[in-house]
């Protein structure tokens, strides 16, 4: 069986590009700019070229026919006409990787399905996923062209620690709060319901799709099957740094006003995404693929992760001063407004 990755070594491929070849014996090909090769097991077959010059990846492909063709990095209509014209009729299958985002805004259920209505109002990201959808299911529908839609939550690996409220840097200088003492902030009341994926958990859903006629024309999300609260979250991080967590909770919706002066997009990752509970149904996916499974729960993928970061600080520990002071600032505004009471 012979794959091709668009994109194929971020968080999410990588993972499913390793047990292709590791596990499944499958031949991978990646097309991307060959920036981060290293993460790669051998056998891996690349082609550099940047997918939107759409010429030279056409001539690239030439001769070339794949079982199953994965779009990792396509995030507007505009991307996935460009796939349509590349690939129909040199693939048994096309995946597009949408996003559980996608799901409404509060949902009518925080038991989330496939059937849950797609609208996102606070995200254009989420909007974005939602008409590609739209745009490859007309093509299957009219044309028959081979779709499978896979919806991720939050997925994170053994580089990344999945947080709720952090800066445009990422994660680290959260966990250097947490280091020092200082009060880190949750939104809303920290009860909200929420899903973490490790990595190497999707891929085997994902892989399960790969080739398999039951998924064509149809959607599917992959998530673990843990849920947690927030607070759950940010006191089993705490646990492994070894440190006292000091919570300091903040409505979303003001930490979004309070966050576009500092060019933080909180309303659409918080009231269009992580502020809003929910759990995630994966009937459909485990009648689909019988051996989905949840192998790594998320204290373990947490340690995991954290014995990376803490073992390779020029690659994962990033500061973000301007994140620090913001939340220096919005604890501190908070603070004396309650002292006018």
């Amino acid at each position: 069986m012979r794959a091709l990755f668009i994109g194929g070594t971020g968080t999410i491929s990588t993972a499913i590009v390793r047990r292709l070849v590791e596990e499944l014996n499958w031949e991978v090909w990646l097309i991307n700019r060959g920036n981060r090769t290293s993460v790669l097991p051998e056998g891996v077959h690349q082609i550099i070229a940047d997918i939107n010059d759409e010429e030279l990846v056409k001539e690239k492909l030439e001769g070339l026919f794949f079982d199953t063709v994965c779009e990792f990095i396509g995030f507007t209509v505009k991307d996935v006409e460009r796939d349509y014209r590349l690939f129909a009729g040199k693939t048994r299958q096309y995946i597009y990787t949408s996003s559980a985002s996608a799901y409404h805004k509060p949902a009518a259920s925080y038991i989330i399905n496939e059937g849950t209505t797609l609208a996102n109002p606070y995200w254009q990201y989420s909007r974005d996923k939602i008409a590609s959808e739209e745009f490859l299911m007309r093509k299957y529908r009219e044309v028959g062209f081979p779709v499978t839609i896979v919806r991720p939550s939050h997925t994170y690996d053994e580089r990344h620690i999945p947080l709720g409220v952090h800066g445009k840097k990422g994660f680290w200088q959260v966990i250097k709060r947490m280091q020092e003492g200082k009060p880190v902030i949750i939104q809303g009341d920290g009860t909200s319901l929420w899903t973490l994926t490790f990595n190497t958990d999707f891929a085997i859903g994902y892989t399960g799709l790969m080739g398999n006629r039951h998924a064509i024309g149809e959607a599917f999300q992959i998530t673990s099957d843990e849920t947690l609260t927030w607070n759950q979250i940010y006191a089993t991080i705490a646990d492994a740094l070894g440190v006292e967590l000091h919570p300091y909770h903040v409505a979303s919706d003001f930490l979004a006003a309070a966050g576009d002066k500092y060019g933080f997009d909180f309303e659409g990752s918080l009231i269009g995404d992580k502020s809003v509970s929910v759990v995630f149904d994966n009937t459909k996916l485990k009648r689909a693929v019988p051996g989905m499974r949840t192998e790594v729960c998320f204290h373990e993928g947490v340690r995991r992760a954290l014995d990376y970061i803490l073992s390779h600080p020029e690659e994962c520990q990033q500061e973000d001063p301007e994140f620090d002071e913001w939340c220096e600032n919005v604890i501190a505004v908070l603070e004396s407004a309650k002292s006018l009471l």
